[in-house]
């Protein structure tokens, strides 16, 4: 159970004591309270200390949390709310606030794989209740693509309280090139997403690597490696390329035309954000991005098949025609 939980279980035992007006309650009682409350929930011992009691008391007074709890002390020890009819559980919710909620709610059920959202705090913990219950029944109406068979899935939340943790990590993979695995040593620095699958950009015998999460097939804690922070910034070390693969290579002009039926699909969907309209022509548009070549790239343009033409570099565009020659003579191979 998440931290966060056990807080909202706190804040609703404090404010369910302080209802009861038939009994005085000191901090011990409060904690005990808690205490018992968290226990019952996690079915084992929790050490609530004073000072946690105290810092949700605060918490529970301030509007951080939406609750403005009027709690006083009175007698110097014992606690109660100023308003008779207070209760945290009777804040009232905005329609709007609703409505977001359950956008969020549907939006985050779509990632049910990843616990990387189980830290949602503020207005989560104070509509948590009310709102899962009202759409558990509900049909999502976002839907985000995503492969329910993908593997490796498993494999991010280890990544990720590596990279968080500064922790080095032993991976044991296998490319599809690969005849049989290898293990290795990783000082893992960022998660990348693209296309619907993961990856790690990790640090490994003085340089930089990319691992499919898919092609992981074992990864684990590495605790006597000493961690190297390489301090990399996702949007400055992706700034120049489609997709995950970079290289040392500077990047280029890529100038391309995309025919008049898809050149708005290209508009409104860029290749890059480099991408700028270079010609309008009757048949169509003349774009220009400014990136590295890489496998991600020619995969792209090859998705447009007969809709797109590489003008420029001649490299790329030899490169696109020697693909689109090949994939003319595979169904050449089969008509005959």
């Amino acid at each position: 159970m998440a931290v966060n939980k056990n807080a909202l279980i706190r804040y609703k035992t404090i404010d369910k004591c302080l209802q009861n007006k038939f009994r005085q309650w000191t901090l011990d009682d409060l904690i005990i309270a808690c205490s018992d409350a968290l226990y019952e929930y996690e079915d084992k011992d929790v050490d609530v200390s004073k000072r946690t009691v105290q810092l949700d008391i605060q918490m529970m007074r301030s509007d951080k949390l939406g609750y403005n709890a009027p709690i006083v002390v009175y007698d110097r020890k014992f606690y109660k709310y100023a308003e008779d009819d207070f209760s945290i559980v009777n804040i009232p919710v905005t329609d709007k606030d609703v409505k977001v909620m359950n956008e969020a709610i549907q939006v985050l059920r779509q990632f049910k794989d990843f616990s990387l959202f189980k830290e949602m705090d503020g207005v989560l913990q104070r509509l948590e209740d009310s709102v899962y219950s009202s759409q558990k029944d509900k049909r999502a109406i976002i839907h985000l693509d995503k492969n329910e068979q993908l593997k490796g899935l498993e494999f991010i939340d280890v990544v990720y309280e590596a990279i968080q943790n500064q922790k080095g990590v032993k991976v044991t993979y296998q490319s599809f090139s690969a005849k049989k695995p290898s293990v290795m040593q990783v000082h893992p620095q960022l998660l990348k997403e693209f296309n619907n699958r993961w990856f790690l950009l990790g640090f490994n015998k003085d340089k930089l690597i990319t691992l499919a999460l898919d092609r992981m097939i074992k990864i684990e804690n590495c605790p006597e490696m000493q961690y190297k922070d390489l301090q990399i910034d996702g949007d400055e070390f992706y700034r120049d390329v489609v997709g995950v693969t970079v290289s040392n290579s500077r990047p280029q002009r890529v100038q391309f035309w995309v025919d008049k039926k898809n050149a708005p699909y290209v508009v409104t969907k860029p290749f890059h954000r480099s991408q700028r309209v270079i010609e309008t022509r009757e048949d169509g548009t003349v774009f220009s991005i400014f990136v590295q070549h890489n496998f991600e790239l020619e995969r792209l343009i090859l998705g447009f098949g007969e809709s797109i033409e590489v003008l420029k570099p001649k490299k790329l565009r030899d490169r696109i025609l020697k693909k689109l020659k090949q994939s003319v003579l595979n169904y050449s191979e089969i008509d005959k």
